[in-house]
């Protein structure tokens, strides 16, 4: 790694340095990550930097410096050439309610030819996570040791796990300390946390999945956009073809939110094209796309579109995911009878609509909460979920309801909990407003010129 403190200072200059408004070196950057690996730099001066950043920012080239750093403050993914026959790229999604579309695109991808090492992650606040949804399935292992992830990669063209302590480990000491001192909300910061570990798995290509609206993390379209277009310059700067997706997430993505339901839609999706909610196959369709595209395995977006209808319909991506998953450890009969294979709570009960009207928006936020309050997310770092409770059918927005009509179906453990999950839901849809759900993909962002 390049830069040592005793060669280009000391955590406190830099600080100041930064805290002043001034630029800091490549050489200064990668001093200051090695120092947070090895535990030379203090909690207090990682506090500190973060401070000064969240006010100061970093300009591109300190984005680029700094994200490398924390790439290469662990193990950085190599894959043999020889072992792959196809470019190496994923997609980020930055996280909403319904969020499935990992689950599909993955296969889909890997039925179209390419390599796809997902390294995913866990819900965090009233977002789902995709390694929560894997963990649904009976037997699947997200923390395999990483030539276990590889070979699956190299077999099965792809292979889902969760971050292992030596990929790029400076992250999570950084963003630790950033939780608890108000300095997560900063666009340079942001964007080395979710690259650097992108550019860790060894990848091509990337298409990031940027969510606005008021279930997402950046609910303000601009500050959505901004978001992207630093990832995208500095995933580029880095050497790592990026590209981004703006979607909406002012609605639920998906019929269902929770885990082992949102892996059951992703099993419909594929069975039964009667199913497929129309928001969350466009961004699966979208991001796919964009990805065989920018990859060069087809030249233009209807190109790649065909194919992976193609792979989507005639059951070779849903044989693709069913070895994928056999070689994590899971049950892959998932693939084909789920509700044989999924954990299932005791009670299952509709939530009818109260009233006769429009259903014309969600705060969706308040729906991924009424999964958490359900037990299927976290309200603490390392608490247990149930895989079992969630929400399906939910309605769609833009619907003319009568009361009586079946707006969700709550997954439970409960009465008590059930009759929470009902109140919280009902209280988060928007009936007869003057404004409807935006079109669910809003905008593209290349490199900056």
């Amino acid at each position: 790694m390049e830069g040592n403190m005793s060669d280009v200072g000391l955590p406190q200059e830099w600080i100041r340095k930064k805290r002043d408004g001034q630029s800091l070196s490549h050489a200064e950057l990668s001093a200051f990550v090695q120092g947070v690996t090895s535990g030379a730099v203090t909690e207090a001066q990682i506090a500190a930097f973060s401070m000064a950043v969240y006010f100061q920012d970093l300009n591109v080239d300190e984005r680029v410096a700094l994200t490398l750093a924390v790439r290469d403050s662990g193990r950085v993914l190599k894959w043999d050439e020889g072992k792959l026959h196809g470019p190496i790229l994923d997609k980020h999604s930055t996280g909403g309610v319904g969020d499935t579309v990992s689950l599909m695109l993955a296969p889909m991808l890997a039925a179209c030819g390419v390599h796809v090492p997902m390294i995913a992650g866990r819900g965090l606040a009233h977002t789902g996570g995709t390694i929560d949804k894997l963990e649904a399935i009976p037997g699947y292992q997200t923390g395999v040791p990483v030539d276990h992830f590889q070979r699956v990669v190299e077999q099965h063209r792809f292979a889902i796990v969760r971050q292992t302590d030596d990929l790029a480990p400076a992250d999570r000491r950084m963003y630790a300390t950033r939780d608890v001192t108000a300095t997560v909300e900063n666009l340079g910061l942001i964007t080395a946390s979710i690259v650097s570990k992108k550019l860790a798995a060894g990848l091509q290509d990337l298409v990031l999945d940027v969510k606005c609206g008021n279930g997402a993390v950046m609910q303000d379209y601009d500050a959505a956009r901004a978001l992207a277009q630093s990832m995208v310059d500095v995933g580029n700067g880095a050497g790592m073809r990026t590209s981004a997706l703006l979607t909406d997430m002012s609605v639920p993505l998906a019929w269902s939110a929770g885990n082992a339901v949102e892996v059951r839609e992703a099993v419909d999706y594929f069975q039964d094209p009667a199913s497929r909610h129309p928001r969350l196959n466009e961004v699966t369709l979208a991001l796919g796309e964009a990805l065989l595209v920018q990859a060069g395995v087809h030249s233009d977006a209807r190109a790649a579109r065909t194919e992976l209808e193609r792979v989507r319909d005639d059951g070779t991506a849903l044989e693709a995911w069913a070895r994928s998953i056999e070689a994590m450890g899971g049950d892959p009969r998932v693939t084909e009878k789920p509700e044989s294979v999924l954990a299932r709570a005791p009670i299952v009960r509709e939530i009818k609509a109260p009233r006769t009207g429009r259903l014309t928006g969600y705060d969706v936020r308040q729906v991924g909460m009424t999964v958490v309050e359900l037990g299927g997310g976290r309200t603490q770092p390392d608490a247990a979920i149930d895989p079992s409770v969630g929400l399906s059918q939910i309605a769609l927005a833009r619907t003319e309801c009568h009361a009586g009509d079946t707006l969700a179906v709550v997954h439970a453990r409960t009465e008590d909990e059930w009759n929470r999950a009902q109140s919280r839901f009902l209280s988060a849809m928007e009936w007869d407003g003057e404004t409807s759900p935006p079109e669910v993909i809003r905008g593209h962002v290349e490199q900056s010129s």
